[in-house]
């Protein structure tokens, strides 16, 4: 049995990259923002200018990590606390999981066919960031 799965194509991601960015510039955050495809690899990643270069791999891992396990980060931060069901997840994936606001799956027709991560503001900027370039999708 084969199974057809839907994906983020490159033309998908300019348009997100391009509604976040302009959300970043209209709240003032350089940012990086990055999109995955279904399979969590990176479509496209831009770092505004004046965006923190430490933030590069920050907002390609919360894509990832959005993808990987179909949630937001803010949510998935929200159960990863000390004593909460998913307390140490960020130490899976060799590290690469982000518990941090800021990863949003992107859906068509109801299933998840990639996924944003934005990183460089605080975390409310970081959400409205990537919550923003995923209405765009």
């Amino acid at each position: 049995m084969t199974i057809k799965m839907e994906s983020v194509s490159l033309e998908d991601a300019r348009r997100v990259l391009a509604a976040g960015e302009a959300k970043a510039d209209e709240i003032g955050s350089p940012s990086n923002i990055a999109v995955v495809d279904v399979g969590g690899n990176l479509v496209a990643h831009i770092r505004m200018d004046e965006a923190w270069i430490g933030s590069v791999d920050i907002s390609i891992s919360k894509a990832f990590t959005s993808r990987a396990f179909d949630i937001s980060t803010a949510d998935l931060a929200a159960n990863a606390g000390p004593g909460e069901q998913f307390f140490g997840i960020n130490a899976s994936n060799n590290g690469r999981v982000m518990i941090f606001a800021g990863g949003v799956p992107l859906r068509h027709g109801g299933r998840i066919v990639g996924a944003v991560g934005v990183s460089g503001g605080s975390g409310e900027q970081d959400q409205t960031l990537a919550e923003a370039a995923a209405t765009a999708f």
